[in-house]
């Protein structure tokens, strides 16, 4: 068991403590040089200087000190003062010279005393007004700590002056913005992939109990079930797999490395050339060379994917364009196809999970309405730039904007879309 020393604690070093500290020390540090300056003032200004005169009498008057602190004796007239006004002379100089030291003395004593006085006085007063200033970011943080998951639509909306609290607060009440409209994404997010997840796991279940439940079900009804559950089970992996891409381009790129944003667009392009003959779409390419840095692969995965959506959902007929080039030195991927109109009002909604604006769009049973999610999320790894335009007679172009390689990789943060809207 400790001593009473022991058990003796000092204060929480608090925000409020150590300003309080501050204001006390300054008011401290500067009383303290006043008492200074005012201390040699005052003993440079009343020193006393005796004057005797041949008839004997002696004449006190104020005056600045010749040199010693100790009074000297002057002449005034011709001829020396007489030995009583001399020796009356020194006496009083020695009176003066001591009523001189106690009066400073007692200025030192009043003054430090009057010096404490304020300084503890200080210490009350920086205390509360240290509390005054910490006040409205005691109330910030009351507010915060009952912001949870469920209340993100909550402010803190801090009253007050255009000051430097203010704009913390007004930081923490865009925070919680972005963080309500990231929570609302997620949630989004997670109720349509359950739905798309658990559809086809509900029709391979019908699709089992229907060819159970007929007794005279023959092997070639069997087999054309078990080969409609294969292409199930194939679009739920291809599903499966998108998911892990747009998971795994959020969390960021896990490597580096410059290419050539041309060859692999080829590389792409080699994938879906028949595709897009077999739809009888007209191939636009113009491949210049490009030099991006970043993920290779990924990248080839996002160009995929806008060929792959250029394709889909396009016109019979209709034409796809490809284009790589170099602009102010920086990369630049364009992607454009014609199609059905999409609305203006809608356009943002194209690069969100699971959005299938059109009714065309909704009737590929081959999508999975993840394509140009992935695209968004792959280029915001990259920290490139989005552009969509409407073409006004239908159809999209999409352009990606890739930094300059050699700007260093800076933290994966949203990247806005523009949408240039057609007339």
């Amino acid at each position: 068991m400790g001593g009473p020393l022991t058990r003796l604690r000092w204060p929480r070093r608090t925000v409020r403590f150590r300003l309080t500290v501050l204001y006390s020390g300054l008011v401290l540090v500067a009383g303290a040089g006043l008492l200074a300056i005012t201390y040699v003032l005052v003993d440079g200004t009343t020193a006393t200087e005796l004057f005797a005169s041949k008839d004997g009498t002696v004449i006190a008057a104020n005056a600045p000190p010749a040199g010693p602190s100790v009074p000297s004796a002057a002449r005034l007239g011709d001829g020396p003062p007489p030995a009583g006004a001399q020796r009356l002379a020194r006496q009083l100089g020695a009176q003066a010279a001591a009523q001189h030291a106690r009066d400073l003395h007692q200025l030192l004593t009043q003054s430090g005393l009057a010096l404490a006085i304020m300084t503890v006085l200080a210490i009350g007063l920086g205390w509360l007004a240290a509390g005054r200033v910490l006040r409205p970011l005691r109330a910030m943080k009351t507010a915060t700590q009952q912001i949870t998951e469920r209340n993100l639509h909550e402010r803190l909306a801090l009253p007050g002056p255009a000051d430097e609290v203010k704009e913390l607060a007004d930081t923490i009440d865009s925070l919680l913005a972005r963080l309500e409209t990231a929570f609302e994404a997620q949630r989004r997010f997670v109720a349509s992939a359950s739905h798309e997840l658990r559809t086809p796991l509900t029709l391979n279940r019908a699709l089992l109990e229907v060819a159970l439940a007929d007794p005279g079900a023959s092997a070639g009804d069997l087999r054309a079930a078990c080969e409609e559950l294969l292409a199930a089970g194939e679009h739920q992996e291809k599903l499966v797999d998108a998911l892990l891409t747009l998971a795994t381009s959020e969390r960021g790129l896990d490597r580096r490395e410059q290419f050539d944003l041309a060859a692999v667009t080829r590389r792409a392009l080699a994938l879906h050339g028949q595709q897009a003959e077999s739809r009888g779409l007209h191939l636009a390419l113009r491949l210049g060379h490009a030099a991006a840095r970043g993920d290779p692969d990924l990248t080839e995965r996002m160009v995929a994917n806008l060929i792959d959506n250029a394709i889909r959902y396009n016109l019979r007929g209709g034409s796809v364009e490809v284009r790589t080039e170099t602009r102010f030195d920086h990369a630049v991927l364009t992607v454009g196809n014609t199609g059905l109109p999409v609305p203006n009002d809608q356009g943002d909604q194209l690069f969100q999970p699971f959005q299938r604006l059109t009714a065309d769009r909704a009737g590929h049973p081959e999508g999975h309405g993840l394509g140009l999610s992935i695209v968004r999320a792959i280029a915001t790894a990259h920290d490139a730039g989005l552009k969509t335009r409407l073409r006004p007679g239908g159809g999209i172009t999409v352009e990606v904007h890739f930094p300059h390689p050699a700007e260093p990789a800076k933290p994966c943060s949203p990247r806005r879309i523009q949408l240039v809207r057609r007339p």
